[in-house]
């Protein structure tokens, strides 16, 4: 292993090439070690910081200002980013400040550019112990990955094998000035605890603890990587052009396929994974449901549904006022179940009344002989039960109904909305 940081570096980038770099800049030690050693780098290479404020702090705006003037001390470009950390979801504060600084990090990557990041050997073994208290199988137990894709371009972490001390070495040798965040002492951040007092522990006992830890991290990668080859066909396989997932031919996996398979749709779907207890209570439901049952697991922000034998995957959705109703002419209209009504740029010649259903509400559908109860629509057409409650509903100042959310019109609202070039649109999730 190589002494110094700068030896690190050199080694790292010397295997690479050219590269357009951007330095994930927090101010604290870790990034700014990394920052001042790619800066005084010769031949220096292309590179640009990037700071997010997360405005959890009350001296945030001193820590991006700090970095900002350190990086002008060093002539590297610079920006500073203000993101807004949602704690609705349910994954504690430090999960979601996560999530909101890699989303700000993807919207500044430009195409070919490269997110290098400050994480070190002690943090790849805090991963590592933190995935193993939650039950996490190979591809958590693998830790974090040296290059992932990230946005238009990858993220890097060329400093996994170093340990911290050479970061602090780095910093200490050329008297820099850092941030100091007090959450990174607070020992009730796990992975302030961790740091503070578990790992001191166990480098008493155990004063290879560290790269043991690594080298079986490295091991969990390699099995992790050949597991891919097996679970990520099974994915394709099971996954309908809907989104949802064959639930029979889940469970008949291998628990080593099944669990990858799960988490992989769930990630693709913009869900968050369960834990291994939550995995195990999803897969009795399913297992034990009656044919007329409709399991359903929920955790976080995340919610898995088994409908006609297929597993859906939604987001976790909280009560509404079934009561409502709007005034509408054919704007965008929020509705309290979910999603946007609209008709585009057309608008209506009169105001129509949209709400929910309240039960005994029929239609007969342009183009259909019979009027038909909506219960009977809902299910000729498919219609998931989640959704049901929550579709919205057009009804004329008589109280007929002219409209079922985008699925179904009447002779009398087909001409008119085809007299207006437009037709209502439900939209939800990610079509909004």
């Amino acid at each position: 292993m190589t002494s110094t940081l700068g030896e690190h570096l050199d080694a790292a980038l010397d295997d690479q090439g050219p590269l357009a770099l951007v330095v994930a800049y927090s101010g604290g030690p870790d990034s700014t070690a990394l920052l001042h050693a790619l800066a005084t780098r010769s031949p220096r290479p292309a590179m640009r910081a990037l700071h997010v404020d997360h405005g959890l702090h009350a001296e945030s705006g001193i820590w991006a200002m700090h970095c900002r003037r350190f990086c002008e001390s060093l002539d590297v470009p610079f920006e500073s980013l203000r993101v807004t950390v949602d704690l609705s979801r349910g994954e504690g504060v430090e999960a979601a400040a996560r999530r909101a600084r890699r989303g700000a990090f993807m919207a500044r990557l430009r195409e070919g550019e490269r997110l290098v990041l400050a994480h070190h050997r002690d943090d790849q073994v805090e991963t590592v112990l933190l995935k193993l208290l939650r039950g996490a199988g190979p591809e958590g137990l693998g830790g974090m990955r040296e290059r992932r894709p990230l946005g238009a371009g990858e993220q890097w972490r060329p400093l996994l094998d170093l340990p911290r001390e050479t970061l602090l070495a780095h910093v200490a040798l050329h008297g820099l000035d850092t941030v100091h965040d007090p959450s990174n002492d607070d020992p009730r951040v796990a992975r302030a605890f961790l740091r503070s007092t578990v790992m001191p522990a166990l480098g008493e006992l155990w004063p290879q603890a560290s790269r043991s830890i690594v080298h079986s991290a490295r091991l969990c990668r390699e099995a992790a990587d050949a597991l891919r080859d097996a679970w990520a066909p099974a994915l394709d396989a099971l996954r309908a052009r809907d989104g949802s997932l064959d639930a029979p031919g889940w469970l008949a996996l291998p628990p080593a396929l099944r669990w990858p398979v799960l988490d992989q749709w769930l990630h693709d779907a913009g869900r968050q994974a369960p834990t291994s207890g939550q995995r195990e209570a999803l897969e009795r439901q399913i297992r034990d449901a009656a044919a007329d049952r409709l399991p359903r697991m929920g955790w976080l922000d995340t919610e898995v549904r088994v409908w006609r034998g297929r597993l859906w995957a939604l987001a976790r959705s909280g009560p509404f006022d079934a009561q409502w109703e709007s005034s509408w002419h054919g704007e965008a209209l929020d509705l309290p179940g979910g999603g946007v009504l609209t008709l585009g740029d057309a608008r209506l010649p009169q105001a129509f009344t949209v709400r929910y259903r309240r039960g005994g509400e029929t239609l007969r559908p342009v183009g259909d002989r019979h009027t038909r109860e909506l219960r009977d629509l809902f299910q000729r057409g498919g219609v998931p039960p989640w959704d049901r409650p929550c579709m919205p509903l057009i009804v004329d100042d008589e109280g007929r109904l002219m409209a079922v959310g985008d699925r179904w019109v009447s002779d009398d609202a087909a001409v008119l909305f085809d007299g207006i070039g437009a037709r209502p649109r439900w939209l939800r999730g990610a079509e909004v």
